[in-house]
């Protein structure tokens, strides 16, 4: 099948390839550099596959511009898919397949790697050792042992964490539709949004975006947090109202915020502008404050993340190819 295939960085384009070629399926790619919206849907014309990443735009003008040209998969690499607008795809008769579990371990390690460095300011010792100041004023953090962790969402991901904190001797307290009995066996809680907020040291969140949880982490939820509860997401970038965390940084309620996403990342990631202005003067302001701590969606990148995505989005093309469901298709709503 011809593929077009966009956002793509050099890491992207050996992956793919590799995957292409071991898995014997004989694809045709095309490699894009520039992220999929209304001013490069014209790209994918006349290719039968669509192959997008997380900040690709699947509005209902791309996916009819299209679908139109000949297009009938739309292939994710990625778990999430709040991008895609999946009436417009089920209007049109596409299938939206998607990377379930690439490595949670990759994602889940991410987050405890952003743990350690803010609490024990990592990043700030860094860069005073390299200034020869070896002063270890402000520089204090806490033992995890005993720390009470709020976890949002068991999932695959969810669930690598809670095993990871549990093993720095941590409470973890826990929030999920359908709890997860692996996360019960590991030690977690499962508990209330009230109690989780109140209680936690420290909440990550590993829950995907919906309409439910867009801005989950907002005002009334930070207020209703410990003064200097530590906030970790490696999710979505709009469960937490990025406004809503600089008033609450400003006054010290939050003690340290880790984000490995942005609500308005899809202009900043991916993409080196270190030349440049950063227009975002929300982000910007982000970066004034000591302790925060931003990595530019990089938590599942990982050598075996990488590959695993890769040789799942070539098994779900083919899959489709072969008129067979890979397992991994996103439920549409029936088309009106």
């Amino acid at each position: 099948m011809r593929i077009a295939v966009f956002s793509t960085k050099g890491y992207d384009q050996e992956s793919l390839r590799q995957a292409n070629e071991d898995g014997g399926h004989g694809h045709e790619l095309r490699f894009f550099e520039p992220r999929l919206t209304p001013q490069t849907s014209s790209l994918g014309r006349g290719c039968e596959v669509v192959c997008a990443f997380v900040n690709d735009q699947l509005s209902a003008s791309v996916i009819d511009d299209l679908a139109d040209h000949g297009t009938r998969l739309v292939a994710l690499r990625s778990a999430g898919f709040n991008h895609v607008d999946l009436e417009a795809a089920a209007r049109r008769g596409l299938t939206v397949v998607r990377v379930p579990a690439y490595s949670p371990f990759a994602v889940a390690e991410h987050a405890a790697g952003l743990i350690l460095a803010l609490n024990r300011k990592l990043h700030r010792a860094y860069n005073r050792v390299r200034e020869g100041n070896f002063a270890l004023d402000g520089l204090m953090g806490f033992d995890l042992k005993g720390r009470r962790v709020g976890v949002v969402g068991t999932g695959r991901i969810g669930v690598a964490f809670v095993r990871i904190m549990a093993g720095f001797g941590c409470h973890i307290l826990a929030m999920d539709p359908e709890p997860s009995d692996e996360a019960k066996k590991l030690g977690a809680s499962f508990v209330d949004r009230d109690r989780l907020l109140a209680e936690s040291d420290i909440i990550a969140l590993h829950c995907p975006l919906t309409p439910e949880t867009y801005h989950m982490i907002n005002a009334k939820a930070l207020a209703a947090m410990k003064p200097g509860v530590m906030i970790i997401n490696t999710s979505r970038g709009a469960l937490i109202d990025t406004r809503a965390a600089i008033d609450a940084l400003k006054i010290g309620h939050i003690g340290s915020l880790g984000l490995d996403v942005y609500e308005e990342e899809a202009d900043l990631f991916f993409e080196d502008i270190s030349g440049q202005v950063i227009q975002d003067d929300v982000f910007a302001r982000l970066l004034t404050f000591p302790n925060v701590l931003i990595t530019g969606h990089q938590a599942f990148f990982t050598a075996e993340a990488v590959e695993a995505i890769a040789t799942t989005t070539m098994e779900n093309i083919s899959a489709f190819a072969r008129g067979e469901e890979s397992g991994n298709e996103v439920p549409l709503p029936k088309a009106s």
